[in-house]
């Protein structure tokens, strides 16, 4: 009898975790269109990212042409966690960059940083 119980215990757990998966990606697609609007508002706030003084973004205005232009993100950035190192502090991969170290500076918040990175990698 325990046994019954326990097989029948199991197969609902595992059933009731299988059906829930369904209904991840949706969870996962609201925040993730959220984030990367919140990230977009962060790269174009002048008192924040900043980014289009600097880069050309599609859908900004006024943009800048001292770093190089912002597409084709992915293919460029592969590694998620390369860029945002980059956007953290540029520093480590060319000592004379002229870009803003986000992070040590405390321009940015981690979370602000990880906004803009996930906006960024969608370019």
């Amino acid at each position: 009898m325990r046994l019954t119980a326990h097989k029948l215990t199991t197969t609902a757990s595992i059933a009731a975790l299988v059906g829930c998966l369904g209904f991840a990606p949706t969870i996962a697609s609201a925040d993730t269109a959220a984030d990367l609007k919140k990230g977009k508002e962060v790269a174009f706030d002048r008192k924040k990212g900043n980014c289009l003084a600097c880069h050309q973004i599609a859908g900004g205005e006024l943009a800048g042409n001292i770093g190089p232009p912002l597409i084709a993100m992915k293919a460029r950035f592969p590694d998620y966690d390369k860029l945002r190192a980059q956007i953290y502090d540029a520093r480590p991969n060319n000592p004379n960059t002229i870009m803003i170290p986000y992070g040590p500076h405390s321009v940015m918040s981690g979370k602000e940083i990880d906004l803009v990175t996930k906006f960024i990698h969608t370019l």
